[in-house]
């Protein structure tokens, strides 16, 4: 490795990788941290896994608020699986190192399966919405075709903005640190070490976000004023109880995610800041996709009695 002073274009040319830091600051935690993320990680592939299986094998999950929760569960696969995978090599090799290459398209699949998760989840609240405000009609609105154009958007339409975002970012100058000071290649802490200017590049950033982030967020908080409009006007209370826990799990799993994202990439950007990045990414990249299922499923009757007639046929074969 050579240290001698080049220009930034040659350093261009030379730079073909970054270090992941991580969580290179507490090296007693390394093989706890690595335990630890690889028993969530394999919760997160079975449990998810799990809710896919059964909302496409089980007669009584073929609603198309059950089509949207398998694709949202196989989307929350996939967006684990873009960053958590190389976070436990890390920690298990110690070997911090991702090329330019790799580094790139880890970024482009997070954005891009988390670009899907938000726009599934604001058709989610649509459909929570037209069987509520509109239940004679939901078997017209919502159906075969609708869902699968809906679901067929949220996957696809993120794809060409998250390509030319990436190569945006990939194509500055970093002519500094290779140290990302993060467990991914995240938008923000590659930013901090290009050394050109990033000023339109933030604003792309700040464009994705108001566009996958704040437009659905704002359609879900649309659906939910009327959903509970709605709710609060039905004349028993056991149909209101009914109605608010066919929406309770899919709302607590917005506050979750889109909190945590919102705060990430809308608050100002320091310095000071990296380390709470980093605990808050936790928060939407891991934990989250931990616990949906289990909100999911601990809160729907029709998801645990199509568990338990799984687990019969399991085992009486």
């Amino acid at each position: 490795m050579q240290h001698q002073e080049k220009p930034p274009e040659d350093n261009l040319t030379e730079l073909m990788e970054f270090a992941l830091l991580g969580f290179a600051d507490m090296p007693q935690l390394q093989w706890f941290l690595f335990g630890l993320f690889l028993i969530i990680y394999i919760i997160i592939l079975m449990s998810n896994g799990t809710i896919f299986l059964i909302t496409k094998m089980d007669p009584a999950l073929q609603s198309p608020m059950y089509f949207y929760l398998a694709n949202f569960s196989f989307s929350e696969i996939c967006y684990v699986s873009a960053t958590l995978p190389k976070m436990l090599m890390n920690l298990g090799t110690q070997r911090r190192r991702i090329s330019l290459v790799a580094c790139a398209t880890q970024m482009c699949f997070a954005l891009m399966f988390g670009g899907t998760e938000c726009l599934l989840l604001a058709v989610m609240a649509y459909d929570r919405y037209v069987a509520i405000c509109n239940p004679l009609h939901y078997p017209v609105v919502m159906n075969h075709r609708v869902c699968i154009q809906l679901v067929t958007g949220s996957w696809t339409i993120g794809i060409p903005v998250t390509i030319e975002l990436t190569y945006q970012i990939f194509s500055l100058p970093f002519c500094g640190s290779k140290q990302i000071n993060h467990f991914f290649c995240d938008i923000l802490p590659i930013l901090r070490l290009a050394c050109g200017d990033t000023f339109v590049n933030e604003m792309l950033v700040y464009i994705l976000v108001v566009l996958f982030v704040m437009v659905p967020f704002l359609l879900i908080l649309g659906s939910y004023t009327k959903i509970v409009s709605i709710i609060l006007k039905l004349s028993s209370a056991t149909s209101q109880a009914k109605a608010f826990s066919t929406c309770s799990s899919h709302l607590m799993v917005v506050v979750l995610f889109f909190g945590s994202v919102i705060i990430t990439y809308l608050r100002p950007n320091t310095r000071h800041s990296e380390g709470t990045d980093k605990v808050i990414s936790l928060f939407y990249t891991i934990l989250i996709p931990m616990l949906n299922p289990m909100i999911y499923s601990l809160r729907n009757k029709d998801v645990i009695m199509a568990l338990r007639r799984l687990l019969c046929k399991l085992f009486t074969h």
